[in-house]
This record gives structure tokens, C-alpha cells and sequence, in this order.
């Protein structure tokens, strides 16, 4: 029987701790329901800790988690994240020194985006509805532009030059493209994988992913069907014909672009959530819809992206721990999800007809 799993909490910044504490209470009474057992540590990263150690609000002059603070998350099985950015603080401190610091050090190199149109959830796209919408996107989480490669030469003066680098290792890309085709034949659906990238432009890094993708596909997934997309052509196919995709794999940048476009065509921000994997080490599960500050306290915003997020949290540490229990937790939450999306009038802060907490009871009882 396998032992309990570890789940360290980070509310963050902003709703984050509203939405957080919705999704555990669905992980309460999931668990009572499946039968297994978790454990629970709660750590206050995130701007209001950054400013009480004296940060200073326009530039970081201090850690928003230090190297043995990461060390120590890595004693987990994942970690729960609400939101991360602060209204006091420069956009980008927090940011880059909590958020990017945590999936870089713990090696959280794929970031997985289901795109799903849930029941009873409204999409912008004209007679689309959740039979045309139900696709995934895995992004690579830890190279291209995000590694952190440039600088200026001559910061402030008329002739001031900004470089910013983009890098594909061999190593990256291949470990990243072997995880995409391997989830794309778990999920067992068209069976094909999309590479979303520009390699009519981005002639060096991009000719690396085209030649692994097509070299690792034809001789070990000869089963999956590869396909190929331009990013700009991808984002066109997202609006026009989002039924056509079943699994992206896509590089750093571009996954970050497309990702929020999909979220809008599944309903917005409150209903988005994804995971940063780590397949063999500790993965981080969060809504990506930001802090929205302007909302904290008033019981309005929308805590479904942070339940989906847990949801999500289960499946992959159950198959992880090959665990049944918990794997079967997180599709009954996302089943959950399902059934209680058509009792709000919305998914938008403030329009759901109810508040933030009765969402969280919501999905309880359809549990």
C-alpha cells in the first residue's frame, strides 16, 4: 500500500490563498472518498514575505526563496501554488525569483496545458462547444528565451543594445519531445502529436526540434502520427478549428503564447490550470490565471483553475506512485468539475452567481 503523499502549500500572492484553500477542501473530501492518505505543509513565499524581509519593491535586493528553501521542497511529492505577483512589488521580482527559481531548480522541465471546454462553460468561438475543444499542450519549461542568456551594452544611452538568447540543447529538446509522444499515446485519442514551431525563421534552434522530433518519432513512435504547425499558423487553427489538435509539443516561448490563447477559447482564466512536471522529482500544479489583487478578500473569484490544478496534481503523482487511489481521486474531481461547471452562470470573478467558497462546496457534492 503506498504511503501518504506529501503535498507542500504555497498560497502566494493576492486570491491565491482563497482559491488554494477551495482546492483543499476538495482534496478532503476526494480523499475521504477514495481512501488514501496526504500530508500537508503550508510555506508563506511570495511578495508579502519578500517585503517583510526588506526587499525592496523596484529591484530584488533579496531571495524570494533561497537555495535551501528549494532543497527543502524537494522532500515533497508536489507542490500546490495559488498565484504569484504582487501589486507592491515590481512586475518580474517575484516572478523570476520564486516561480521560474522553483521550476528551474527542481527541473519541472515540462509544462503540461490541458485545453478542455468543460460542459455549460461559454467559449468565444462560434458554435464550438466541448466535443471541439479538448486538446493538450506540452511546453518546454526550462530552455529558449527563459534561461536567462543576454544583457545590455550601453543600458540608458541612445545607442543602448539588448540582447536576449534563445538555446535548444540536444538533451532538452529530446527529453522533452520523448515525454509529449509518450503522454500522447497514453492519452490514446488521434493519436497524433503537433510540433508548434518556426522553423522557416528560427533556422538553428528550431531545425534541432524539426530533425529530433521527426528522428525520434520515426524510430520509437511509429504508431503516432507527427504533424506540423508554424506557431502563427497554430494560433489561427486555435480559433478557426480547435477540433483538429490532440497533442502539442512545443518549445518554451511559443508554449507560453499559445497556452493563453487556449485559455480563452476554454473560458477564460478561471477554468485553466496547469502543471510543471518533473517526472521524476517534485512537479508544481497551479491556476494560471495570475493574483488578481483587485479581488482578494471579497469571496468573488473563481477557484475551479486551482481545483482543476489539484486535479491534475492527483493524476500525475498517482501514476508517479503508481497509485490508484490517487490517480482515481484526481479524475473523479475532474469529472466533478464537469458536472458543476453548467450551475454557474459564469466562470468570470464576480458573474459565477455565486461566491468563491459555495464554488468550492459546489464540486464537493459532485464529487
Amino acid at each position: 500500500m503506498p504511503g501518504a503523499i506529501r503535498i507542500a502549500v504555497i498560497g502566494g500572492d493576492g486570491t491565491g490563498p482563497e482559491v488554494v484553500r477551495e482546492a483543499l477542501k476538495v482534496l478532503a473530501a476526494a480523499a475521504e472518498k477514495e481512501k488514501f492518505e496526504y500530508a500537508l505543509r503550508e510555506y508563506d513565499y511570495g511578495g508579502d514575505r519578500y517585503l517583510a524581509k526588506g526587499g525592496d519593491p523596484n529591484r530584488m535586493t533579496v531571495e524570494p526563496i533561497t537555495d535551501d528553501e528549494v532543497n527543502e521542497l524537494r522532500q515533497y511529492d508536489a507542490i500546490l501554488l495559488g498565484a504569484v505577483g504582487h501589486p507592491d512589488i515590481a512586475p518580474g521580482i517575484i516572478e523570476k525569483g520564486l516561480l521560474l527559481k522553483l521550476r528551474f531548480q527542481l527541473d519541472q522541465y515540462i509544462n503540461l496545458r490541458p485545453v478542455k471546454l468543460y460542459p455549460g462553460v461559454e467559449t468565444p468561438l462560434k458554435d464550438k462547444g466541448p466535443e471541439h475543444i479538448d486538446f493538450v499542450v506540452v511546453r518546454e519549461n526550462t530552455e529558449d528565451l527563459y534561461f536567462g542568456g543576454g544583457g545590455f551594452l550601453r543600458k540608458g544611452t541612445p545607442v543602448e543594445v539588448a540582447t536576449q538568447e534563445m538555446i535548444a540543447t540536444r538533451f532538452g529538446v529530446e527529453r522533452c519531445l520523448r515525454w509529449a509522444f509518450d503522454f500522447c499515446r497514453r492519452r490514446n485519442r488521434k493519436k497524433m502529436l503537433t510540433l508548434v514551431a518556426k522553423t522557416n525563421v528560427l533556422t538553428f534552434a528550431h531545425d534541432l526540434w524539426w530533425r529530433a522530433f521527426n528522428e525520434i518519432g520515426e524510430a520509437e513512435y511509429p504508431d503516432i502520427r507527427r504533424d506540423y504547425n508554424h506557431v502563427d499558423a497554430c494560433c489561427m487553427w486555435f480559433v478557426k478549428n480547435p477540433e483538429y489538435y490532440d497533442t502539442i509539443v512545443t518549445p518554451n516561448m511559443f508554449g507560453d503564447i499559445i497556452t493563453d490563447l487556449g485559455a480563452m477559447i476554454q473560458g477564460g482564466m478561471g477554468i485553466a490550470a496547469g502543471g510543471n512536471i518533473n517526472p521524476k522529482g517534485t512537479s508544481m500544479f497551479e491556476p494560471i490565471g495570475g493574483s488578481a489583487p483587485k479581488y482578494t478578500g471579497k469571496n468573488v473569484i473563481n477557484p475551479m483553475a486551482a481545483i482543476g490544478a489539484l486535479a491534475m496534481l492527483l493524476q500525475v503523482v498517482g501514476d508517479q506512485k503508481s497509485d490508484p487511489a490517487v490517480r482515481r481521486a484526481g479524475d473523479r474531481i475532474e469529472m466533478a468539475i464537469a458536472r458543476a461547471c453548467p450551475k454557474m452562470k459564469s466562470q468570470s470573478a464576480g458573474k459565477m452567481g455565486m461566491g468563491t467558497t459555495e464554488v468550492g462546496d459546489l464540486v464537493c457534492s459532485m464529487l
